[in-house]
């Protein structure tokens, strides 16, 4: 659609706008997830394991391509497929894809119709591989499975779509695996809404932990998780895996009595004073019926400041530091409530508005891997000074650069706003992604 008119601004009569521009874009900082991508193989892998089970002899749009569009557009904050159709000669994305207009609308939507079971086997392939190239260039000296699952919002009647008594509302109830200290995620599956949030956690974890003994049988991995996931099944999952693990068990009657003693410790110490905060630790071996041997439990009991009552934690682990370490090491996957905020604010985990689930469950994975991909780069590739920036702020500062494209004969030469502020940054980031030795394709 084309803008015509010229508006003056009431607040200044002297200056108009209008949008015939011309050949400009607002998404230079693109170039650079380009460059990345293309550095650690993405594009070349997409090209190579990806396409949906068509029976069209030919197709202008080519699944890879729509594929890559979708995952450039997400970390570009155009979430809605209707984006396309305002891009669609966009200077900076029709460069990117090395096409001359983008896939509009109807073609994304078809894209996504097509896929099925297939193509998220495709994704996990993808992953997989992204990951033994991303490790190349950094390997982990530890890895940390951090497990939890959220709630994305449905419309309607959604196929698998359910009200979730956790989150009071209706909706599908994913299940998520991040690296607890990188962020990236490593695993993610689109479920019913009813589900509950250990129901198979432990056959939703074990090709993942299998993975990486196979690949990586050097690297000890640990697994927290709360009290939704509490299963003996997991817990065995864990211990047939060589995987240490941290799981908060529900506070009750016989194991605040099993604590009675540390309890009773804490009341005497804070006897005659009742105001500040204090805190006792401990441990003890504990078999639930369900459980097939006796596990380690340890535990805190504290004393808020201010506060009469005393709070218990209970995390059941395999862990052989001491009571409070292990306490301490669980309570670090608060990090994780943030990768899920960035997923679902940030690039749109919950756009799962089609009908069929399998559908939705495609959708989540173009999604997870678009922001697989700018955490990459973001910890691999970006100047130093912002790599512990959000999305949205990087969006602002990198990717959101005005650029104007020049073309000649030979070369397409895009003119970025000459008053960006983070020129040195652009350039360093680009240097950053040159000096990338990731492994082969």
């Amino acid at each position: 659609m084309t803008y015509s008119n010229t508006i003056s601004l009431e607040s200044n009569k002297q200056i108009k706008i209008n949008f015939n521009g011309g050949d400009l874009s607002s998404d230079a900082g693109l170039l650079l997830i380009k460059e990345f991508a293309c550095k650690i193989g993405l594009v070349k892998l997409v090209k190579k394991l990806f396409h949906t089970n068509d029976s069209a002899v030919f197709r202008r749009h080519t699944d890879a391509d729509n594929l890559m569009q979708m995952i450039y557009q997400i970390i570009a904050a155009y979430f809605e497929d209707d984006c396309s159709d305002e891009l669609t000669n966009d200077p900076v994305l029709t460069a990117v894809l090395e096409k001359e207009a983008l896939a509009s609308q109807p073609t994304l939507s078809r894209f996504f119709n097509r896929m099925d079971e297939d193509t998220i086997s495709q994704f996990d392939a993808i992953d997989s591989k992204m990951r033994e190239i991303v490790y190349s260039i950094k390997h982990p000296e530890h890895m940390l499975f951090d497990l939890d699952s959220t709630l994305l919002n449905t419309y309607g009647r959604q196929e698998g779509e359910g009200f979730n008594y956790h989150y009071q509302a209706h909706g599908y109830h994913p299940l998520l695996c991040f690296d607890g200290l990188t962020g990236d995620l490593l695993k993610v599956e689109l479920r019913d809404g009813t589900q509950y949030c250990s129901k198979e956690s432990d056959l939703f974890m074990i090709p993942l932990m299998q993975e990486y003994r196979t690949k990586y049988p050097s690297l000890p991995l640990y697994l927290r998780g709360d009290s939704g996931f509490a299963s003996p099944a997991l817990y065995e999952a864990c211990e047939e895996n060589d995987c240490k693990y941290a799981i908060r068990l529900k506070d009750n009657a016989t194991l605040r009595k099993l604590a009675a003693g540390e309890d009773e410790a804490l009341s005497r110490a804070t006897k005659d004073n009742q105001v500040d905060y204090a805190v006792e630790y401990g441990e003890f071996l504990y078999q639930a019926g369900s459980w097939s041997h006796p596990r380690r439990v340890v535990f805190k009991v504290e004393k808020p400041a201010n506060q009469f009552v005393h709070l218990f934690t209970f995390v059941v682990t395999t862990m052989e530091m001491e009571p409070w370490q292990v306490i301490r090491f669980y309570c670090g996957r608060g990090k994780m409530e943030n990768f899920i905020k960035e997923g679902k604010s940030g690039f749109d985990f919950s756009s799962v508005s089609n009908h069929s689930k399998i559908v939705n469950a495609n959708r989540l994975r173009v999604h997870a891997m678009a922001y697989n991909l700018f955490n990459w780069f973001r910890r691999l590739a970006l100047a130093a000074n912002m790599r512990k920036q959000t999305v949205d702020t990087i969006r602002l500062k990198m990717l959101k650069v005005a650029a104007k494209a020049v073309h000649s004969a030979r070369y397409t030469i895009f003119k970025l706003c000459s008053s960006c502020p983070y020129k040195k940054e652009y350039y360093q980031t680009l240097a950053n992604i040159r000096g990338l030795k990731p492994a082969a394709v």
